[in-house]
């Protein structure tokens, strides 16, 4: 796995999500970060501990697979807003 950031797709100035679609993915979207943070504290936590192989090499494969879930949680939250209408 690489730790390529991923990158939100620009504004186009289109409104290619009609409203009511877009307030639910906002929604889902807000729900994923809220479900995140709760992962991203517990990997903080499991930082804080000495631990023995494979449980450290786990935690940074973890670490390397959250960072990634934010970054693309952030880009679909950007996209969402530069494609809806509000």
């Amino acid at each position: 796995m690489t730790n390529e950031k991923v990158q939100a797709v620009p504004q186009s100035g289109a409104s290619d999500i009609p409203e009511e679609i877009a307030l639910e993915i906002r929604k889902l979207a807000h729900d994923l970060a809220n479900a995140l943070e709760i992962v991203v504290q517990t990997n903080y936590l499991l930082g804080t501990v000495d631990l023995k192989e494979p449980g450290s090499e786990w935690l940074h494969m973890m670490e390397n697979g959250v960072r990634k879930a934010l970054d693309i949680n952030l880009a679909l939250r950007t996209y969402i807003k530069a494609h809806s209408p509000r």
